[in-house]
């Protein structure tokens, strides 16, 4: 009797127990909800962790909704690293809604988890293969580690100056100036005590951080004004004058779901006036959050979930310009910009290019930031500004300063808590550079020359060059450009230049080696068939060069001579020389150079070449004016050297004869 005692006792405790459990749990849940209803998802978050803890394995139906919510809340506020863990709990006590697979994917990729997101992408498309948000977070997934690993050209790096002890986002610089920066943080100096119930935080106030004298951030100080107030407060943006802040402002409400709105507010002096609401529109039901306003100062442009949209959050702009007829024009800005996801924190750049945060499109992970530019009224290119600037975290919030990209933007990487730090940026400039020389062609430097440029751009202008001959002039990215070499004395040279458009910085090389007027030069890598006055086919390049130079040079004449060694008669060398040198002429007159200026001259072995300084380099065993006679080659005792010189005389050379040919005509 007594064992029978004991068993209902223990049956009537343990079913006490797990009623009380029950019951514990079902009250946790029921409080989560009525937060999470009213949006404040950090005090939700609490009570369904307390329910979950209180739910036994077994139940796994219930474990498995409450996971969900836990996941819900921890994503709406921004908290990957727990989202993750709260969504696979979900799977795992199987959940039926299989987007819980997608968002766990979501929060894995934003904790850099890049083969486990495309493991959960993977699954959930198996069931909803045609979701496109799905398929972008696999294509995210697969490419992330690639663009990690391949960074462009930007310099990121965390501000000490601008981040306190909370979190802290959303730069901006106060129109042109450059010397004040706005931030938006939840740092111990917010106005009140109370934390907000969504983030956990100290509702966000608006502050600003000053450049001193000497170029050095000041102390970060809370704004002193109406625009701070006990709610929250901040994500401004700035007229191009500087005197009027837009920004957003959410309002607590303890019992319904509390809705973000534009305020406005003007400076005199130095101080922020009390603040407006801007009534964008009637329907209060919506959000309408982080401004930004045009360059030209006619648009502000904000996001919003208003109906009319492409999916969650969108950017769209409404008028506030100075025309009557423009007037409270709202526009949405279309499915070029707005996606199935979500579009937010619109800024411009040095340019005009429309920068936005969005998760709708492949990136790395959370929110990306994206470059738009408009190609016309309906069309825009949008690039992902990919790392260093995007991470698995969310990116968003760029501030850009007057002209130039370099400014500051805000990102949660790294931060396990999910808090906004502000990131400094900037782009190194592009530098590509052309160098060379001018010479004499078989000979040293010109000091003298000067080059002429011309570019598709519209760049004409002229330089000089240095002591030693070289030159060294920017040119910019993808234009065309012309060179003329030019030097007293000597015939003029062209290069042509054709620059990369690549953001890299280049070097390019361009040398122009300038003939003498007074002087014979030398035709270089001339052949002829053995014993004939056929050119060969090697031949072509060097007389191109040639045809080239004397069209670009259309007042000279030219002789054409043809040089042959000693060996062999003087007659039979005197023959072929000229014959030689008639070939030449004859090639010229076919690519159409006037017949008029050009004179085929065969010296056979009658001119010997003359050393040069520029030859004595090369051919350390002769000397500066050295003639190579038949009496100082039988002189050298080395066979190779005699040969040598036989092939130094064996040549083709023009000499300039006149430089005013129809000149005056």
């Amino acid at each position: 009797m007594q064992n029978i005692t004991r068993h209902i006792l223990s049956f009537a405790f343990a079913f006490l127990l797990l009623f009380t459990v029950s019951c514990g749990s079902e009250k946790a849940i029921k409080k989560g909800d009525r937060y999470a209803a009213i949006m404040e998802y950090h005090e939700a978050a609490k009570e369904y962790k307390k329910a979950y803890r209180k739910i036994p394995p077994k139940e796994r139906k219930k474990r498995a909704e409450v996971a969900w919510k836990l996941g819900e809340c921890y994503r709406k506020s921004n908290n990957p690293a727990r989202a993750a863990g709260a969504y696979q709990n979900a799977v795992r006590y199987g959940y039926p809604d299989s987007t819980a697979l997608m968002h766990l994917g979501e929060a894995q990729l934003e904790n850099g988890e890049y083969k486990a997101a495309q493991k959960s992408y993977q699954a959930f498309l198996e069931k909803a293969p045609d979701n496109r948000m799905a398929q972008i977070g696999l294509q995210s997934a697969m490419q992330s580690a690639d663009w990690k690993k391949n960074p462009n050209r930007y310099i990121v790096k965390k501000s000490k100056e601008l981040n306190g002890q909370r979190s802290d986002y959303c730069p901006a610089f106060v129109g042109e100036d450059t010397t004040m920066v706005i931030t938006t943080s939840t740092r111990k100096e917010a106005t009140g005590e109370e934390l907000s119930s969504i983030t956990g935080q100290k509702h966000a106030d608006i502050f600003i951080t000053k450049l001193d004298e000497k170029g050095k951030w000041q102390k970060t100080e809370k704004i002193e004004s109406d625009v701070n107030s006990e709610f929250e407060d901040g994500a401004c943006a700035f007229t191009p004058d500087g005197k009027t802040m837009y920004f957003t402002r959410c309002v607590t409400d303890a019992h319904y779901p509390r809705f973000a709105g534009i305020y406005k507010s003007n400076r005199s002096d130095a101080s922020w006036g009390k603040p407006e609401q801007v009534v964008i529109s009637r329907d209060t039901l919506s959000l309408y959050a982080h401004p930004a306003v045009s360059p030209d100062g006619n648009w502000l442009y904000f996001t919003s979930d208003m109906a009319g949209g492409e999916g969650g959050l969108d950017l769209w702009r409404y008028y506030i310009g100075t025309s009557r007829a423009m007037e409270g024009i709202l526009e949405n800005l279309g499915p070029m910009i707005n996606s199935e996801g979500d579009e937010q924190f619109p800024a411009f750049g040095p340019k005009g290019e429309l920068f936005f945060s969005s998760d709708g499109y492949p990136g790395m992970g959370g929110l990306d930031i994206f470059c738009a530019t408009q190609v016309n009224d309906t069309t825009w290119n949008i690039s992902n500004m990919g790392a260093p600037v995007n991470s698995n975290g969310d990116d968003f919030g760029m501030t850009f300063a007057p002209g130039l990209y370099r400014g500051f933007f805000s990102s949660n990487r790294g931060d396990a808590r999910g808090w906004d730090h502000i990131y400094s940026f900037y782009l190194p400039e592009t530098v590509h550079m052309l160098r060379g020389w001018i010479y004499e062609k078989d000979g040293y430097e010109l000091p003298e020359g000067v080059i002429h440029m011309i570019g598709d751009d519209g760049t004409n202008t002229n330089f000089g060059v240095m002591k030693d001959g070289s030159y060294s002039v920017r040119v910019t990215p993808g234009v065309k450009y012309v060179l003329l070499g030019t030097c007293k004395g000597y015939l003029n040279a062209m290069q042509e230049l054709e620059t990369d458009s690549i953001e890299g910085n280049m070097e390019y090389q361009r040398d122009f080696a300038l003939p003498s007027i007074t002087l014979p030069v030398l035709v270089d890598n001339i052949f002829y068939e053995y014993d004939k006055a056929t050119l060969t086919a090697e031949s072509t390049a060097s007389l191109d060069e040639l045809v080239e130079l004397l069209e670009l040079n259309p007042n000279v004449t030219i002789e054409l001579s043809s040089h042959c060694d000693y060996r062999g008669s003087d007659i039979y060398n005197q023959k072929l020389s000229q014959a030689r040198a008639e070939s030449v002429v004859e090639y010229l007159i076919n690519k159409g150079i006037e017949e008029e200026r050009l004179t085929a001259v065969g010296y056979g072995e009658n001119k010997p070449k003359e050393v040069t300084k520029k030859m004595t380099e090369k051919y350390t065993f002769l000397k500066e004016g050295d003639v190579l006679t038949e009496e100082f080659i039988n002189a050298l005792e080395d066979e190779d050297q005699k040969e040598t010189c036989h092939q130094l005389n064996r040549r083709t050379e023009f000499q300039v004869l006149r430089t005013t040919y129809k000149l005056y005509e």
